[in-house]
């Protein structure tokens, strides 16, 4: 993770999002370590509420997006682990400085004593998943926007995803439009349980602008197969409603679907309302070796993102940063 600074994005709730990254920081490391990222400036302030199970890197750094601007850890068949640094624009360039995210990738692999490998392809560590297994699954509106990767067509992309992940099939979304922050990031609405098996967001309204475009999306995953040749299990997940949304804002998360799958557990968020509880069953259901943690959020979503937008894992058994 990474302690938040960008004063342009968080504006008067900075401090109040440090407190939901505190409080994400802490209910991970109840399952495995974590390591907080914090600009040298920050790392007394991070260190101070992350508490002692948390351990620090003072290392500079533009805002706290590390599931995007983070390298992409990745694994041979002998064990032998290598950072996979994409491109990092801010999203098409909705963000400036982001020279020192950008670079994050070489010199997190280089923190971490990891060879890494650099792609001129622009994506985003939420513009993909994965199942280990040999899929990925991405969406058009982000990967193949021109704010992105004007010039590339899809196949040449497709070639680089694989190249870089060790991926053998890409299953490509139509992806979320009306998402203006990522352009449609998937981690903003599917989620791997297990490979053949996805948790996929469920618009209700049908007066929502969303509601046909997650149809589209479900309509591909119902007619796809994965890398060993699988139809697809689909488990519905809830939307947030509206009624989560504070009034007048204009960027938002509002998804239950955005969270972290640690080791033995699951950190998910909360909103405080009559959802919460319906979501922890369906999350226990789905996940039943794992326990489920939800974590109250009061301003981490004025960020345009949520638990899974701001952690990056790294495979156990590397040398750990």
């Amino acid at each position: 993770m990474a302690w938040p600074k960008r004063i342009e994005v968080w504006q008067q709730y900075l401090e109040t999002a440090r407190e939901d990254y505190m409080r994400v920081a802490r209910a991970i490391a109840r399952f495995e370590p974590l390591t907080m990222i914090a600009d040298p400036e920050h790392a007394a302030d991070a260190r101070m509420r992350c508490g002692p199970s948390i351990n620090v890197l003072p290392l500079s750094i533009d805002d706290s997006w590390l599931r995007d601007s983070a390298p992409t850890v990745v694994v041979d068949p002998a064990g032998r682990r290598a950072a996979a640094a994409f491109t990092f624009n801010a999203w098409g360039g909705k963000y400036r400085p982001h020279d020192q995210d950008a670079s994050l990738g070489e010199r997190l692999a280089a923190a971490a004593g990891m060879p890494s490998f650099r792609s001129s392809l622009v994506v985003e560590g939420g513009g993909f998943f994965t199942d280990g297994e040999g899929t990925l699954i991405t969406a058009e509106t982000c990967v193949l926007n021109p704010n992105r990767n004007p010039g590339w067509t899809k196949a040449q992309a497709e070639a680089e995803l694989r190249a870089m992940l060790g991926v053998r099939k890409v299953i490509w979304l139509p992806g979320d439009a009306t998402d203006t922050e990522t352009d449609g990031h998937v981690d903003g609405y599917i989620s791997f349980v297990r490979p053949g098996t996805l948790l996929i967001e469920v618009v209700a309204d049908p007066e929502d602008p969303r509601y046909a475009i997650m149809a589209e999306n479900r309509k591909v995953l119902e007619s796809e197969t994965d890398a060993s040749g699988r139809r697809f299990t689909l488990v519905p997940i809830a939307e947030a409603p509206r009624s989560v949304i504070p009034h007048g804002e204009q960027v938002f998360c509002r998804s239950y679907i955005n969270f972290y799958v640690a080791n033995g557990g699951i950190v998910a968020p909360a909103y405080g309302i009559a959802e919460d509880a319906k979501v922890l069953e369906t999350l226990r259901r789905a996940y039943p070796d794992r326990e489920v943690v939800l974590v109250p959020l009061r301003d981490l979503f004025r960020g345009g993102g949520g638990i899974h937008c701001i952690t990056q894992q790294v495979p156990a058994g590397s040398s750990a940063v």
